[in-house]
């Protein structure tokens, strides 16, 4: 068991004197196994992002647990610990350009992996040439330059490639493909595979779109307001919903998807 989510829950208190409470995640509850590829499917508003962040230590929970590797992360205060989470723990997120520092060239982006990893050698610029490399980027095109210099695509992969420097044991993808063009989607998923054939790493990928979960998931969970409302196979969630929000999604996915993808 990698990460194991339990009873989560994420209460924001909004409004005048902030006495309007909403609660965004309620209870929720599942794991990651190692090398496994776990879908969070819903609708905007659905408690995903929510439960992404807290998982990732960017908003507390207001109950509940996460724990990473038999560790409560939320119990992890000194800098060794986070350190050592924070490097098996990676997030890719849906803007690729809201991720970078404007004002640092890509070389700083990629370079900083190394204070995560306390790497003192002298193969740094070997190493972050060759993670370019195996996201299809020529290291040549990429470095030296600004993040708004490049394309959504090759932002999107430099995060890939950061991921690929760090090794994680966990990657949390947000909505990582819905704001590149389709030709550069398909090479995205395939570099999630990469990572995951080549250090088992886990991928929890969040996405509105559950045709698109049924093709790269393991296991896919329906989130609705805040619920799992459902979870199983793609093939179980898909041939035999049982929850009635579950079933509308299948409905809304379009007849060409269906015959291509097989259901």
């Amino acid at each position: 068991m990698l990460l194991e989510v339990r009873d989560l829950k994420k209460v924001f208190h909004v409004g005048l004197f902030k006495r309007k409470e909403i609660l965004a995640v309620d209870k929720v509850s599942f794991n990651a196994d190692s090398g496994k590829f776990l879908s969070l499917v819903g609708e905007s508003g659905s408690g995903k992002t929510t439960t992404a962040k807290m998982i990732l230590r960017l908003l507390p929970p207001t109950s509940g647990s996460v724990i990473f590797k038999g560790r409560d992360v939320w119990s992890c205060k000194k800098i060794d610990e986070l350190r050592w989470y924070w490097k098996q723990v990676h997030a890719i997120f849906q803007d690729p350009y809201a991720s970078y520092n404007p004002l640092h060239k890509i070389d700083r982006i990629l370079y900083q992996v190394f204070d995560l990893m306390e790497h003192s050698g002298s193969d740094k610029e070997k190493m972050v040439k060759e993670a370019l490399r195996e996201v299809g980027l020529r290291p040549e095109e990429v470095l030296g330059k600004y993040p708004h210099e490049l394309s959504g695509g090759q932002r999107q992969r430099i995060m890939v490639a950061r991921c690929y420097l760090l090794e994680p044991k966990l990657i949390l993808a947000d909505e990582p493909i819905s704001m590149i063009d389709a030709s550069t989607r398909a090479s995205v998923l395939k570099l999630f595979s990469m990572l995951r054939e080549e250090h088992d790493t886990s991928v929890i990928f969040i996405t509105h779109d559950l045709g698109l979960a049924y093709y790269v998931s393991d296991e896919i969970l329906i989130m609705y307001k805040g619920l799992i409302v459902e979870k199983g196979s793609p093939d179980e969630v898909l041939d035999h919903p049982k929850d009635s929000y579950t079933k509308r999604l299948t409905e809304d996915i379009p007849l060409l998807y269906r015959k291509w993808t097989g259901f």
